[in-house]
């Protein structure tokens, strides 16, 4: 009794998935044909076996989803690196100025010490040292 109930669902499941496979292979056929056809033209023809979803037509949404993704992910890469080299220049800038105000500020420094031992000598030499 077992092996009959065995060879009958056997040989229903071998038939859907052969099916299944030639309705594979002829939506592939479609697709290498005909590649420039608009995909609507491709959704009206194909049929969707009942579940009202095209899985060609799906793939290639996908498809495109994935690469508008992937275009905008570069863009606002390309847009952070950007504003990363603009503030690195900015900060180059600042220290520059930095730098230069540093420059003049020790040649005043010195220019002050100078001043400043040039009267301790003229005080030493006239003699009014604290």
């Amino acid at each position: 009794m077992e092996r009959t109930s065995l060879e009958i669902h056997l040989p229903d499941t071998y038939e859907e998935g052969k099916l299944y496979v030639v309705d594979s292979l002829n939506n592939l056929n479609k697709l290498n044909v005909c590649p420039d056809r608009p995909q609507h033209v491709l959704d009206e023809e194909e049929p969707t076996g009942g579940t009202g979803e095209n899985t060609s037509g799906r793939s290639i949404r996908n498809q495109c989803l994935f690469f508008v993704t992937l275009i905008l992910t570069l863009i606002v890469s390309l847009a952070l690196v950007s504003f990363v080299i603009f503030l690195i220049i900015q900060t180059r800038n600042k220290m520059d100025q930095l730098s230069s105000r540093l420059i003049s500020e020790k040649k005043t420094i010195e220019e002050l010490k100078k001043m400043n031992t040039m009267i301790l000598k003229h005080l030493n030499q006239s003699g009014i040292t604290e």
